[in-house]
């Protein structure tokens, strides 16, 4: 029953399968058979082929160079008309993260996507449209499916951790007792207010933050300072959506699903939270509306246990201070 249940989800999307069922975060839809670089190929020339567009690739750093990951951001044209009449808040719902990343002894290839499902089912609970958009959702994740066809191995659409049911995605605050350290927000509470100017100077304010992100040095995995712009995506006129990274952030996101994680993980395949990539980049948004023009951020531990929960409690109080490492961060990087 399980594996038809796979099977369905992979061929069409269809709500009322998800009902009693926990979504992943994360699915895996391909286990290739081939090499890094000919999974990776392959997979540019499908994209190119579709109708999704490509944003940004991002070669992520993974602790040691012990497994290759990477990061391809994008957006599908279909979705994102399907939500223009939503608020310019929940554009991070649009935005399809796939990744590229090897693991286990034998360091095979695997294709994961950031779900777009559940994303919507966060972002989008309290529209009017809620049912269209979900759907719409699902659809994108169909063409996110459809460029690993022909790509040689086997295709599935498996769910993955952290997984949670729709009622959870709806009033996502966090997860268990540690709701308290996302401060029980949910995702429009987590955006957090950088700068605020008047909406006349939008522009000038998005050429303003970027200008400042690209002068900042960026250290290594030690430091959580500067920032790279990996993906600037101005979805309307009223919303830029930025991508950020560096290599702090991606050593301690893949850090944090590793260190306690037993499934899949050797001294060959040291670090199996590669998996867990498409939690990247982590995100600017830039906003016009209400006689301002705003620049928010997520707080960063509302986003850890969205994409990280399934690394256990003890991992998220091993590393307490690392959103607001990565909050300060960001906010010195753009107020420069």
């Amino acid at each position: 029953m399980k594996k038809l249940f796979v099977v369905l989800v992979a061929l069409v999307w269809a709500p009322p399968l998800f009902a009693d069922d926990d979504i992943g975060i994360f699915e895996t839809i391909l286990e290739s058979s081939g090499s890094f670089s000919e999974t990776t190929q392959a997979l540019e020339q499908a994209i190119g082929g579709s109708t999704l567009e490509l944003h940004a690739t991002h070669d992520v750093r993974v602790p040691g160079a012990k497994h290759k990951a990477r990061l391809y951001v994008l957006t599908s044209p279909a979705f994102v008309e399907a939500a223009a009449g939503e608020s310019a808040r929940t554009v991070s719902a649009l935005i399809l993260r796939v990744a590229v990343f090897t693991s286990g002894d034998q360091q095979n290839t695997f294709v994961n996507m950031a779900n777009p499902v559940p994303h919507a089912m966060v972002y989008f609970a309290g529209s009017s449209n809620y049912d269209a958009l979900v759907a719409a959702a699902g659809t994108a994740a169909g063409e996110i499916r459809d460029l690993v066809k022909t790509i040689p191995g086997e295709a599935v659409s498996k769910q993955t951790e952290p997984m949670r049911s729709e009622k959870h995605y709806n009033k996502y605050k966090g997860d268990g007792p540690a709701r308290m350290m996302a401060k029980f927000r949910t995702w429009d509470d987590s955006q957090l207010v950088i700068l605020e100017d008047s909406a006349e100077n939008f522009d000038q304010v998005v050429e303003r933050v970027l200008s400042s992100l690209k002068e900042d040095s960026v250290s290594d995995a030690s430091e959580a300072t500067g920032w790279e712009v990996i993906s600037d995506i101005r979805l309307r006129d009223d919303v830029v959506h930025l991508g950020l990274t560096n290599p702090f952030i991606e050593d301690r996101m893949i850090g944090i699903n590793s260190r306690f994680r037993k499934d899949g993980k050797s001294d060959l395949s040291p670090y199996p939270g590669v998996d867990h990539v498409p939690a990247l980049p982590t995100e600017l948004l830039i906003v016009r509306g209400e006689n301002k023009t705003r620049v928010l951020h997520y707080g960063q531990m509302w986003r850890m246990q969205l994409y990280f929960w399934d690394s256990g409690y003890r991992a998220f109080t091993a590393n307490v201070g690392v959103p607001s490492d990565i909050v300060n961060s960001i906010e010195e990087a753009v107020l420069e």
